[in-house]
């Protein structure tokens, strides 16, 4: 049997990462940070912020390659230097590992950010050949792990990922659409919400995990992909299918706390190099995803 390592695979996106593996007769083996995030019995714990830790960890363990999820992902998170600790030492602490212990590895995925594009504000679909503008300590520290990784690019078989905005159930309520499909299951009438005009290029958790998949087996390396769906949705079209899906309409209560100064009005991807590459063909729209949390979440 082939053997995984994801790092993160207690998180949103892990989780669908194993179950599309599994199904193709992978053994999955976590890299986790502590216990309670244990999915299966064989999960190695460990700080990627500490290269001795990650040693230790996964040192006498062998796998057939890696999905690097790990990461600080909440763009609000109050301690900038977390971003930087986790996604782009972390990163490099992993690689540093990976290099010296594990010999034949079939490829290695590291999950960046669209984000690393920044405000991009011409309507045009976003293709990875934009030069990074990142807004954020998030998006910074994305594309300066991308840097990182490519010191590797001639170590080892690295494919970067840059995932635009997915969704899912099991997805954190502090993320903005989970949050709204949250007060429709819960029958709140109001929510809080910053600009509601906002335009993001959404795809189902379910196609992202696919897509992973199929990079893994592809025989790419040393490059850099989209994962997106090639549709934007505003934040006012999605309230309008939770509408729809609940039958009731929620009062809408603009709060200037939410909105962010350098804001990504519009981003769109650009998945034709991705379809290149593998198969890609996303199967979910974007109302049966938000129709699929709702009823998971009514349950």
């Amino acid at each position: 049997m082939k053997k995984i390592l994801v790092s993160g695979l207690g998180g949103f996106t892990g989780q669908y990462i194993k179950n599309v593996f599994e199904k193709s007769d992978y053994e999955v083996i976590g890299l986790i940070r502590s216990e309670k995030e244990r999915v299966t019995k064989n999960d190695l714990i460990c700080d990627i912020t500490k290269k001795e830790s990650i040693e230790i960890a996964i040192g006498n363990v062998q796998f057939d390659g890696v999905i690097h999820l790990a990461a600080l992902s909440f763009v609000a998170h109050p301690n900038p230097l977390d971003f930087y600790a986790v996604n782009v030492l972390g990163t490099q602490n992993l690689l540093e590992v990976l290099q010296s212990t594990q010999k034949s590895l079939h490829k290695v995925i590291l999950a960046s950010s669209s984000n690393v594009y920044g405000n991009i504000d011409n309507g045009e679909a976003i293709s990875e050949t934009v030069p990074f503008s990142p807004v954020s300590h998030y998006a910074i520290s994305k594309a300066s792990m991308e840097f990182v990784a490519r010191t590797f690019f001639d170590k080892l078989p690295i494919v970067i990922t840059r995932p635009f905005n997915y969704t899912g159930p099991g997805q954190a309520d502090h993320f903005l659409i989970p949050k709204i499909v949250s007060h429709y299951a819960k029958n709140l009438k109001s929510i809080e919400l910053g600009n509601i005009d906002v335009a993001r290029d959404f795809s189902d958790v379910r196609d992202v995990a696919n897509a992973y998949f199929d990079l893994y087996e592809s025989s790419v390396k040393s490059d850099v992909f989209n994962i997106c769906s090639g549709k934007v949705y505003t934040i006012k079209e999605i309230l309008s299918m939770m509408n729809e899906i609940s039958g009731y309409e929620i009062e809408i209560l603009a709060n200037k706390d939410f909105i962010r100064g350098n804001e990504i009005k519009v981003m769109k991807g650009d998945d034709s190099k991705l379809k290149s590459a593998i198969s890609y063909n996303p199967s979910f729209v974007m109302i049966e995803t938000l129709e699929r949390m709702y009823l998971d979440l009514k349950k």
